[in-house]
């Protein structure tokens, strides 16, 4: 893989550093990877059970290098799920944090440890090979909102090198990058900024702090991080721990995905961006995609306030109609569909599936509706699949969002339904905001205020990526 290059020319350029001081050079990567890889016997399947620590940090990448493929997981899965992840796949390894919860180990009962890489163990199940795979499986990872699901994605090294090249093409990313782990090393999001950085050359700062935690920009600051990234919930956050207040002279790139960020959040901090001389960059992607396919150029944050961007290097969009026809006239709404070398070869549901080849061929129907303007820049309008009809009106849950979003931006939102009856949930402590939300929809909608049914939440649910648990909502109903 092209992602290791500098492992053999430059042994003691650092890889890492973590919050305690500790150094890693991609000499390290190495020695790691020639343990891991005499440990595991070539082209086998490992489950990582993520932290971003040295250990798992090391583990991933040695597989990578290696020809090991590494299903990512986070280390806080709950037990049934990785059960359920076990029986359906058959890993004769699983690599884990020192620390995994009792309850979690207990599952691993039939794995002995095999191998420890600093705060990672490598255990292995005796008597089992594994799944066979594709030969040019390299990477498996959870799709988004799986919960409860064996179904995974699989990526090729072509896919994974691909978007890699692209995202440090058009980030324009070197080796005096100090990237901060914020994000789950599980999230394809998370994920991709290691891999990016690895390319350039940079060193990657690593902790499993919040950004809530004081100690956490005590870090930023004292080694230098130039960038952060967040999906629209770390955003919010970011506001809570007062991000704007702050000095930090080394920051110098913010970095957004994993949804689409309220309006009035995108132009608040592309304003910051600008005034305070940084980059502020709204990407697009799916983990479908190995993860991006579209960014907003960081000069027309403000210009195109609202909009994902355009395609990646080596990518492109087009918009279909229901029946199929692409549509070429400007703001007109149809399905995103993406093509690129980006494009993962398929899912897994199975062990048997892991053997499979390229089943999609570079293209990718995002299920995402969309609309280009005048300058060829995309907006996400929602989910072809999240609408509900009002009265025989197609309605957008996400568009029922953004609006409550906008007009009340103190809180947070999530809009689940049916045909002719919405379920709004808010995160708001203020009473009146209850109300005031069903009033504010019924005049703006022009619907009946009984089609809207508005409750209070302490918080609305979340999976690890910061994405909103809809399931787990329509569940509560």
């Amino acid at each position: 893989m092209e992602l290791f290059a500098r492992c053999a020319r430059e042994p003691e350029r650092l890889l890492a550093v973590t919050e305690e001081g500790r150094r890693y050079t991609l000499g390290d990567l190495n020695a790691a990877s020639e343990r891991l890889g005499r440990a595991v016997g070539g082209h086998k399947l490992v489950f990582l059970l993520c932290e971003n620590t040295p250990g798992l940090l090391l583990s991933y990448f040695s597989c990578l290098n290696t020809g090991a493929v590494p299903l990512l997981l986070d280390a806080h899965i709950s037990p049934e799920l990785l059960e359920g992840l076990l029986t359906a796949y058959q890993p004769a390894f699983v690599c884990v944090p020192e620390d995994l919860p009792q309850e979690t180990r207990q599952v691993l009962k039939d794995f002995q440890p095999y191998l420890t890489l600093e705060d990672a163990q490598l255990l292995r199940r005796p008597g089992t090979e594994g799944p066979e795979l594709h030969p040019e499986l390299a990477l498996l990872l959870t799709t988004s909102g799986s919960t409860g699901s064996p179904k995974l994605v699989r990526i090729s090294a072509r896919n994974l090198e691909s978007n890699t090249k692209s995202i440090v093409e058009y980030l324009g990313l070197t080796e005096e990058e100090r990237p901060v782990t914020n994000l789950a090393m599980s999230y394809s999001y998370g994920m991709s900024i290691l891999n990016t950085h690895l390319l350039a050359g940079a060193t990657i700062v690593l902790t499993r702090r919040s950004v809530l935690e004081r100690p956490f920009w005590e870090l930023m600051e004292r080694e230098g991080v130039t960038s952060l990234a967040g999906v629209p919930y770390t955003y919010r956050m970011f506001q809570r721990a007062g991000l704007q207040s702050m000095a930090l002279p080394a920051l110098r790139t913010l970095t957004q995905a994993g949804g689409k960020l309220p309006e009035a959040l995108h132009r608040e901090y592309a304003a910051w961006a600008e005034q305070t001389g940084r980059r502020f960059c709204v990407m697009y992607g799916q983990t479908e995609a190995s993860p991006r396919m579209g960014y907003l150029p960081p000069e027309d944050a403000i210009r195109k306030c609202g909009s994902m961007g355009i395609p990646v290097p080596g990518g492109r969009f087009q918009l279909l109609q229901e029946d199929g026809g692409v549509i070429q006239a400007a703001d007109t709404v149809g399905e995103l569909v993406y093509q690129g070398p980006n494009v993962a070869m398929g899912y897994a549901q199975q062990a048997d599936d892991l053997r499979l080849g390229d089943q999609w061929h570079g293209e990718l129907h995002t299920g995402d509706m969309a609309k280009r303007d005048e300058d060829g820049f995309y907006y996400i309008v929602g989910r072809k699949k999240r609408f509900v009809k009002l009265y025989g009106n197609r309605v957008s849950l996400d568009e029922v969002e953004r609006l409550l979003s906008t007009r009340f931006p103190q809180a947070g939102f999530a809009c689940v339904g049916k045909d002719d009856c919405l379920r709004i949930f808010h995160d708001s402590p203020e009473p009146a905001l209850t109300q005031d939300a069903t009033d504010y929809l019924s005049a703006q909608m022009h619907f009946p205020p009984r089609v809207f049914q508005v409750q209070a939440l302490a918080s609305i649910p979340k999976n690890e990526s910061g994405k909103t648990k809809y399931r787990a909502l329509e569940e509560m109903i």
